[in-house]
């Protein structure tokens, strides 16, 4: 099967072309239409493009965690509230971001979707995603901030290059790679990898040769704050909240694990492990650094004081001067920013899929997904300069009622609405078959985020400031549900789906059919039938249709547009692509 995102003619437009009954042919602009560039950025992604084996795209997405906020984070968790807090903070959050993420995982790597497409169909409807489209973008900028942020303090130590300017050096170095896609994407992570490896595990093999009573100190350590000693409730609160925010990194593993190979009897085992290891599994590694950067700025604290000590540079620096001496600092330099690199061409690679969906629904325009790289990078690098750093704790605690809203919202429909029928067993992501909102999933998580704010700044007492995050999670858990019941899931689906019947996994059909407007083959998941066309329409060419009137929600398609197919269980055979 040939690519099937290239237009047939391959040509790039001149202008966009007019919407509307009797419009002529669309033709995507070339950057739009170069799928090797693109990957499906707003589309389900064809299992004629997932060629990818699931180890392969596991060990991506794994690499995209390489980052060292999580080193940060935990200093920071660990300074603030103690060490017996702060642990219990790091372990509770890894458990609730763990259990959420395991349903969305396997939802977006089976039906090949990222997380703004499961939103829509998993109670949010097809404009009631947008603002969970915005909540994604702000976690990618505001992450890549902070990973910029710790870069640039890595080339400020080792080659004296002034903070500001490091700002813009992590800010484009990234670019060349994220602008080629998935391939690329796949190259540096693997070739980063054993870099990386090495670097993570040096500085702890040091100290337990060199300082074997460092970690039997830190376990009493009760901050740099005034923490009282031993747990504390409120501290508990407070610090898991700091932790869950990041939550939304289940995103950005969608980002990739949407390209896993068919399931196959051959290999569900491989593909089991493979989804379970990159999707929640990432942050049983992320709690596991936040703990272990959290214990290298308190080994470092007394050489390098509170402020350099929370910045990942100067304890990595300290661990490793026992046996590297004078090399300490460019292979602590090395490793920081090796894994930055990692980590940022993540958040902007999602970062660009996340505004492309915004914008594709708002403007009913898509120039394609490299422009909006520009965009995200520009905020985080505002960010950057504006010392976003020096405020870590409070704005990723605000952040967090929001992020685990939206993500406890999708959970509680694909494993609860879904299971006893109050919503369509498959995802359907497709603007014709959809509301244009449906209040389960985003007025719960617009209920849970509002309260949990205002507990957030205090307005019902010291306790449920501490635990708003919590507040957020449980409302929206419970508010899911409740709100499709009481509307009977009347709002999933504005009018049946022909091709998903009792018994067929939309997952399952690899049939093609030709868009009516762009002309160009897609499987069968990515065509809804259009009756303004009278004839197949693909999902972006739908999302991009200005003048139609949403008629195909109000009245059926003249005649059988699309049938009802088999369901065909060919296997793609995985394999890794070439060069």
């Amino acid at each position: 099967m040939t690519d099937i995102a290239t237009p047939t003619t391959g040509e790039a437009p001149r202008q966009e072309p007019q919407e509307g009954p009797g419009a002529p042919r669309r033709s995507y602009a070339k950057l739009a239409a170069d799928e090797s560039r693109e990957d499906y950025s707003l589309r389900y992604a064809p299992h004629s493009f997932r060629r990818w084996s699931p180890s392969t795209v596991a060990g991506t997405a794994l690499g995209g965690i390489a980052y060292l906020a999580d080193f940060a984070i935990g200093a920071s968790i660990v300074f603030t509230y103690g060490f017996t807090s702060g642990l219990a903070s790091i372990l509770a959050a890894a458990a609730i971001i763990f259990l959420t993420g395991i349903p969305i995982a396997r939802a977006c790597a089976k039906y090949g979707l990222d997380m703004d497409l499961v939103t829509r169909g998993a109670g949010f409807g097809y404009f009631g995603s947008t603002l969970t489209s915005l909540i994604y973008a702000s976690f990618t900028f505001i992450f890549f901030a902070l990973e910029g942020s710790i870069m640039a303090q890595a080339m400020h130590q080792a080659v004296g290059l002034p903070v500001e300017a490091g700002y813009l050096v992590t800010t484009l170095i990234v670019i060349p790679i994220v602008f080629r896609g998935m391939g690329a994407l796949a190259k540096v992570q693997a070739w980063t990898q054993p870099v990386w490896i090495i670097g993570m595990v040096l500085p702890f093999v040091v100290l337990a040769v060199e300082a074997p009573g460092s970690w039997g100190a830190f376990s009493s350590f009760t901050g740099t704050e005034g923490a009282e000693p031993g747990f504390s409730w409120i501290a508990f609160g407070l610090g898991t909240g700091v932790a869950l925010s990041l939550i939304a990194q289940i995103g950005e593993q969608a980002d990739y694990l949407r390209f896993m190979p068919a399931r196959t009897e051959a290999n569900k085992r491989r593909w089991n492990l493979a989804v379970l290891a990159a999707g929640p599994g990432w942050v049983v590694i992320g709690a596991a650094k936040q703990l272990g950067g959290a214990f290298l700025a308190f080994v470092a604290l007394e050489a390098v004081g509170k402020t350099h000590a929370l910045e990942p540079i100067a304890p990595q620096i300290e661990a490793l001067k026992p046996w590297l001496g004078s090399f300490a600092l460019p292979a602590a330099a090395l490793f920081v920013i090796v894994s930055q690199v990692k980590i940022n061409v993540t958040n902007a690679y999602s970062g660009s899929l996340s505004w492309s969906n915004f914008f594709s629904r708002i403007t009913h325009k898509h120039p394609g997904r490299v422009w909006y790289i520009f965009l995200n990078l520009t905020i985080a690098l505002t960010l950057m300069e504006m010392n976003m750093f020096a405020a870590l704790n409070k704005l990723l605690g605000f952040y967090s009622n929001v992020g685990i809203a939206w993500i406890a919202a999708v959970a509680a429909d694909l494993v609860i609405n879904k299971r006893i029928g109050l919503s369509p067993r498959y995802i359907e992501f497709k603007r014709a078959y959809l509301h244009a909102v449906n209040p389960a999933g985003f007025g719960a998580m617009l209920i849970a985020s509002t309260v949990s704010i205002l507990a957030f700044f205090g307005l019902f007492g010291r306790y449920a400031e501490a635990f708003s995050t919590f507040i957020a999670a449980g409302l929206s858990l419970v508010l899911c549900p409740l709100i499709a019941w009481l509307t009977k899931g009347k709002y999933y689906l504005a009018r049946p789906n022909p091709v998903n019947g009792p018994g067929v996994e939309i997952a399952d059909i690899t049939a093609t059919h030709t868009c009516a407007v762009c002309e160009t083959a897609y499987e069968l998941p990515d065509i809804a039938d259009c009756p303004v066309r009278s004839g197949p329409i693909c999902s972006l060419c739908c999302s991009l249709d200005e003048e139609c009137g949403d008629v195909c929600r109000r009245e059926p398609a003249a005649g059988p547009v699309l049938m009802p197919m088999p369901v065909v269980r060919t296997p793609v055979a995985p394999v890794t692509p070439a060069g």
